[in-house]
């Protein structure tokens, strides 16, 4: 392998050891030590990120817009080491890689395009009426300003594009927040090789060293001490359920509670109506067995549910689904941890009464192999962990009796990322009687279509209800994710000489 990793933590320039080390577990390929993370770390990289608060906050727009086209461009140079390590650390194959990383690059160029215009400033302006009656109005001017250090949480199933320099970084950094990472354990090696990217942009831009730092491994303690610390103003997590809420509770129970920004999970239901079943079922329940297995259903977005109208249709797009499901091979999966929670995820379903298995297979260790069940309208409605995530390539079908049935298990939905109607023409008035309410349960509603490719622009909402994610009006994904480290300040009455810039 080209990239050997040293295991340091880059903290405010620095790379440091700590006397602890765990080793990481790779797919394939050796193995490395990296140093463990600790509070003291933590409480470092923070009082430093405040220090670079003071300059980086209130710098240029366009100085912050080269930063970050620079971090893109440093992430390029190192491009085959990235995958050369992403690949053997995950699992992953090298094209999943490689695209990954152009979305990563990709979103810092667009975060930097996005600054520069300007607009996500929000600036406004009353002017002073002075002779106004009763009373005079005085000059009043708003805008969008910077919150202060954040922390992001790297996230298992995405090494690059939700991890060191994924989107929360760079949303943060774009927006003058400086960033602690709590590096996943997952993949140490791919970290490090990306937060050595960001430390050569900030030595060619001349930024604040404390801007950016990268704290490994660690156990539960060193995640507390960061969303606990004083100096870190808001976090930005991907992740489980379980480990999310976890952090929420923690962030709230601070003296000062902070928001924390979770993206934890969802089933990503699809509503396949009667035209739209009858006319092309077989062809949606393949196109539905591709975006189940895609990358071992290891996206949050994966669509795990499909809601139809029982019948020979739904016999139809059931079998079609079955036969593709069923050429599909063992893919190996991020960790064991997430293979014996899909196994787990797996068990659940199967145990469940009322729930007939369709397509199932064998896996063990690190791999994935798809499941298939169904399971009647009424037996969902009865038993909400049928409607619990589960991280992997297995899918259930939920046969409603008819529309009012389908409405019913619409409304029942707990907070989703996504969900997608599957409709034709002569479907529009039941697509019209859904969309309000599926409007209340998630993020992003997709008409024909599946929910696994998440395209980062300026009209994306990647978030939703709880437990979808911790904040219904914010968006991990897109440039709207700027706004989760802004807040709004009104400037009365301050002459021209300090005002900032941006307000002149």
């Amino acid at each position: 392998m080209t990239f050997k990793p040293h295991g340091k933590h880059l903290i405010a320039g620095k790379w440091l050891t700590t006397e602890d080390t765990f080793a990481s577990d790779p797919a394939r390929g050796p193995a490395y030590d990296f140093s463990v993370g600790s509070p003291a770390l933590v409480d470092e990289a923070a009082q430093a990120a405040e220090e670079a608060f003071l300059s980086y906050g209130y710098s240029s727009r366009a100085d912050r817009a080269a930063f970050l086209n620079t971090i893109a461009d440093e992430i390029e140079t190192r491009a085959d080491e990235i995958t050369e390590i992403g690949t053997s650390e995950t699992g992953l194959p090298e094209a999943r890689l490689q695209g990954e990383r152009g979305r990563t690059t990709g979103q810092l160029r667009l975060f930097a395009e996005h600054i520069l215009k300007g607009d996500y400033l929000d600036r406004r302006h009353d002017a002073a009426l002075p002779n106004r009656q009763p009373l005079p109005r005085p000059d009043l001017r708003m805008m969008q300003r910077p919150i202060g250090p954040v922390a992001v949480f790297g996230a298992s199933n995405f090494p690059l594009a939700f991890s060191t320099a994924g989107g929360d970084t760079a949303a943060a950094l774009a927006a003058g927040c400086p960033v602690v990472v709590k590096g996943h354990g997952a993949h140490p090696g791919t970290g490090e090789i990306v937060a050595e990217a960001i430390h050569a942009a900030i030595g060619k831009c001349g930024v604040h060293k404390g801007v950016f730092s990268l704290v490994q491994g660690g156990n539960r303690q060193v995640g507390q001490a960061l969303v606990q610390h004083p100096l870190i103003r808001a976090v930005g997590f991907t992740g489980s359920l379980a480990g999310g809420r976890a952090l929420f509770d923690l962030c709230a129970q601070r003296p000062e509670p902070i928001p924390f920004f979770g993206e934890l999970g969802s089933v990503n239901p699809m509503f396949l109506l009667p035209e739209a079943l009858s006319a092309r079922g077989p062809a949606i329940g393949e196109g539905w067995a591709g975006s189940l297995a895609m990358g071992a259903g290891q996206f949050c977005t994966n669509p795990g549910i499909a809601i139809v109208i029982d019948g020979p249709e739904a016999d139809g797009f059931t079998g079609a689904a079955k036969a593709a499901l069923s050429n599909t091979g063992a893919q190996v999966m991020l960790t064991d941890g997430i293979a014996r929670a899909y196994r787990d995820g797996r068990d659940r379903i199967a145990a469940a009464s009322g729930v007939q298995e369709v397509l199932s297979s064998t896996c063990d260790q690190r791999n994935a192999t798809p499941y298939l069940y169904e399971t009647d309208g009424r037996t969902w409605l009865a038993n909400e962990e049928l409607g619990e995530e589960v991280f992997g390539p297995l899918g259930l079908v939920v046969r409603v009796a008819n529309l009012a049935e389908m409405e019913e298990v619409a409304a029942s939905l707990h907070g989703q990322l996504t969900c997608t109607l599957h409709m034709d023409d002569g479907d529009t008035d039941a697509a019209r009687r859904l969309l309000p309410v599926l409007e209340r349960k998630a993020g992003r509603i997709l008409a024909n279509g599946f929910p696994t490719g998440v395209e980062v622009c300026d009209s994306m909402v990647h978030g939703g209800p709880y437990p979808a994610s911790t904040n219904f009006g914010a968006t991990s994904v897109g440039t709207l994710s700027i706004r989760r480290f802004l807040r709004p300040v009104c400037y009365q009455g301050l002459p021209d000489p300090i005002l900032p810039e941006d307000l002149k």
